[in-house]
């Protein structure tokens, strides 16, 4: 992936106590939706909260490269603006998530889903005649999908740290569907309807596979022209 690169050795896994979905949580507690998994000294984390920063980091690891190759295949200043945009946004929020991730003993993915590489497969095996009406649709309809949820979060959450992530998730999605719509390819019958829909695949197409152990972390790189800023995380801790 040009323009990503990994850093600082080994993952520290320590498996039993970090939080990864599909795990039950530090706290042993049988977990729900909103069970809390964890008590931190920003706020109770619940299942939402931990599956919420892994979502952001997933979305980062194929949008990020898809932004990329929109830099390469787009045959409009349009969709090689999003393409901009997709790559200076979601470099800040990755660089949020790997702040906020080990305070919470949260587990970070290092590939995307089986369904979100598939995303960036069909997109690389596009035309060029093609590739921009569909970056344009897929890209709507993924914002359009993960816009209720991050209203959701930032509505209910009472961690601190997720919160903030929230706040920078909504202004970037915000964004990213702006640019999408601006590109004046999106056919919204179509793609307001698949992303109504629920996809047809199973859960494990859904969720990136936790890193494997001794795995470096994979850094999305900011651009030199980053407009886009991390949350500082510092000034909350």
């Amino acid at each position: 992936m040009t323009g990503a690169f990994v850093v600082g050795g080994a993952v520290s896994l320590a498996a039993a106590a970090l939080i990864y979905p599909g795990s039950s949580g530090a706290s042993g507690i049988p977990a729900s939706h909103d069970s809390v998994i964890a008590v931190t000294q920003w706020g109770p984390l619940t299942e939402s909260d931990r599956d919420f920063v892994v979502k952001v980091r997933a979305a980062g690891l194929w949008e990020y490269p898809v932004g990329q190759l929109g830099l390469q295949k787009g045959n409009t200043e349009a969709v090689v603006t999003a393409s901009r945009h997709l790559i200076d946004g979601h470099s800040a929020l990755d660089a949020t998530c790997r702040k906020i991730a080990p305070l919470l003993n949260i587990m970070l993915p290092n590939v995307a889903s089986p369904q979100q590489q598939g995303f960036v497969s069909a997109l690389t095996a596009d035309t060029r005649e093609q590739f921009d009406s569909d970056f344009a649709n897929i890209l709507r309809m993924t914002h359009g999908s993960i816009f209720n949820t991050v209203a959701k979060i930032r509505s209910t959450t009472k961690n601190t740290l997720v919160r903030v992530l929230a706040d920078q998730a909504n202004d970037t999605v915000l964004d990213h569907t702006t640019v999408m719509e601006r590109t004046g390819l999106v056919n919204f019958d179509q793609t307001l309807l698949r992303q109504t829909t629920p996809p047809d695949l199973p859960s494990s197409d859904l969720t990136p596979p936790p890193p494997t152990l001794g795995q470096p972390m994979v850094v999305l790189t900011p651009p030199p022209t980053a407009t886009s800023t991390p949350v500082d995380i510092d000034a909350i801790t």
